[in-house]
């Protein structure tokens, strides 16, 4: 159970925004998100504190038709790539101060846990299974999932972390991605399906087909109308999202800040909502990715993403790179002088 940020704490938040020695929202994003913040924490001298991202490796059944533009082992391969130093995502961490946790939910690859010990092994599988025929998962693997992602945020939170970010390794996965905005959303399945990784006009097309068979093929098994969530994530998502979908939850259970990635974690947040509509009260939106439809999703959950930089990396880089902009709104509320104790003339 999530419980919401009391916002009868906001008109005095606002109050002490207001009267540093700045023209009023001048600070523009800065000044939301250390409202938001300092509701998330209950205080009007909000802090952050060991910052951590957890990122989930898994593979998919949907790959094997052909709808990701990279292949599969490169899930395995980029994992040790982590363990290594060596992804984009180990440099963002190493710049911003964040501890990096690499958990494999669901890879198609047995790792030798004596080489690599840096990969947290909570294994349920080796992949789901492919949605185009039957559901990713079972309802005990979808709890598995969900238990672990909230078992890595309760480790984090042990360490005195009070922000975190996810990210996923899995090659396939803005495939269930773009069926839960379609799902979730009520948009047209051919606005919600992109390139990925990389897939040509014609790759595009036939990944459209093969969700579009996929989600004519749950609607004639399933008889959930409106759609029931977890349900609905069980039968389409993968692992690492579904884990990605339990930290989410509970580091909001938490009351954590939860900086959220490009479109699969997005994806994710929108699920998460989907389960407990108070996780967004604890969401902050790092970026908007270049991946079809990350835009129309984030518009229609409402989230005003920080960055727009162009990136559809994944593994989390977005919301780290936006985190730096996260500790200069805490720090404006914190640091910057009012005006009466600075003798300025407040003027508005």
């Amino acid at each position: 159970m999530i419980t919401p940020t009391d916002k009868s704490l906001a008109t005095s938040i606002q109050e002490k925004i207001d009267n540093l020695n700045k023209p009023k929202g001048s600070l523009g994003r800065l000044e939301s998100l250390a409202l938001q913040i300092a509701l998330i924490q209950q205080t009007a001298s909000p802090a952050l504190h060991h910052p951590c991202h957890v990122l989930f490796g898994g593979d998919h059944g949907i790959e094997r038709e052909g709808v990701s533009f990279s292949p599969r082992e490169v899930t395995w391969q980029q994992m040790i790539n982590y363990t290594r130093g060596g992804g984009g995502v180990n440099m963002f961490c190493r710049q911003h101060g964040f501890r990096l946790r690499i958990v494999d939910v669901g890879v198609d690859y047995d790792f030798d846990r004596e080489a690599f010990p840096q990969i947290i092994d909570r294994k349920i599988a080796y992949g789901t299974e492919n949605f185009l025929h039957r559901p990713a998962m079972t309802a005990e693997q979808w709890q598995r999932a969900l238990a672990i992602g909230a078992e890595q945020v309760e480790e984090c939170y042990a360490e005195g972390c009070n922000v975190v970010s996810f990210g996923e390794m899995g090659i396939g996965n803005t495939s269930p991605s773009s069926i839960l905005m379609h799902l979730f959303l009520d948009l047209p399945l051919d606005r919600c399906v992109g390139a990925g990784s990389g897939l040509s006009d014609e790759g595009i097309r036939h990944k459209y087909d093969v969700l579009k068979r996929a989600v004519d093929h749950f609607h004639d098994t399933t008889s959930l109308s409106p759609c029931d969530a977890e349900e609905t994530c069980a039968y389409f998502c993968g692992f690492e999202m579904a884990a990605a979908i339990g930290g989410m939850l509970q580091a909001a259970h938490r009351r954590m800040v939860v900086l959220v990635d490009g479109f699969i974690m997005t994806a994710c947040m929108l699920a998460a909502r989907a389960i407990d509509a108070n996780v967004m009260d604890y969401a902050v939106f790092g970026h908007c990715g270049d991946e079809g439809g990350h835009r129309l999703m984030l518009d229609a959950m409402g989230a005003e993403p920080i960055l727009h930089l162009g990136l559809r990396l994944g593994e989390g880089t977005g919301a780290i790179c936006a985190y730096p902009i996260v500790q200069s709104a805490v720090n404006m509320i914190n640091e910057m002088d009012t005006f009466a104790h600075a003798n300025i003339t407040k003027y508005f």
